[in-house]
């Protein structure tokens, strides 16, 4: 069996609600992420997922990820990560986009121009690395829980693209997305796909 990962966003919280970049302050979920978190590890448990038995399961170590974590049912199987935490924002912390253009112009991406007096964009590409390298590192599913950036981070390396490659794939609070490969070489086999959410609250 090629190796797979199982990518997976936390739920949803208050700060990703109003759009503050949430790095690594430890905002819970909203009473909406925690149904979020329930509706995927339903999802997970059936076909063709069936709870991913011989799955190696490893989260964040933020609340927000670890609780997203344990809700959908994987808390008892999941180590903590530190590779996995969100991207240090620095400055950029509890900033929305727009009051961030306000201090550094209005052309401000923060996959081009990165963040100030936080993590470049070097060291989170290095940490999606050490993920991406985990993952590979045997015959059996990953399963990781984890935030928007650095998942997208995961997936852009695991692409082989740069990590800039990040901007282009959006990703939803309670996502699921699967990393394999096809013809060869690395894939996509799914992306943030919500349908357990259909109907949560």
């Amino acid at each position: 069996m090629a190796a797979r990962l199982v990518l997976v966003r936390h739920g949803r919280t208050a700060w990703s609600v109003s759009g503050r970049h949430t790095g690594h302050t430890d905002v819970p979920l909203l009473d909406e992420g925690r149904d979020q978190a329930k509706a995927l590890g339903r999802r997970l448990q059936a076909a063709p997922w069936h709870g991913l038995p011989d799955a190696e399961v490893r989260t964040s170590p933020l609340s927000r990820a670890r609780e997203t974590c344990e809700l959908a049912g994987f808390g008892g199987r999941a180590a903590d990560w530190d590779a996995l935490r969100e991207w240090d924002y620095g400055d950029e912390e509890g900033r929305t986009p727009a009051q961030i253009a306000e201090r550094r112009g209005p052309g401000w991406l923060i996959w081009r121009d990165g963040v100030t007096g936080g993590e470049t964009l070097e060291a989170l590409a290095a940490r999606a690395d050490e993920v991406v390298a985990w993952a590979r590192s045997a015959d059996r599913d990953a399963v990781v829980f984890a935030h928007g950036h650095i998942a997208r981070a995961v997936a852009a390396r695991w692409l082989g693209e740069d990590v800039s490659f990040a901007a282009r794939l959006r990703l939803d609070p309670a996502a699921l997305c699967g990393l394999t490969s096809a013809y060869g070489g690395p894939a996509i086999e799914r992306w943030n796909d919500t349908g357990h959410l259909d109907g949560a609250a």
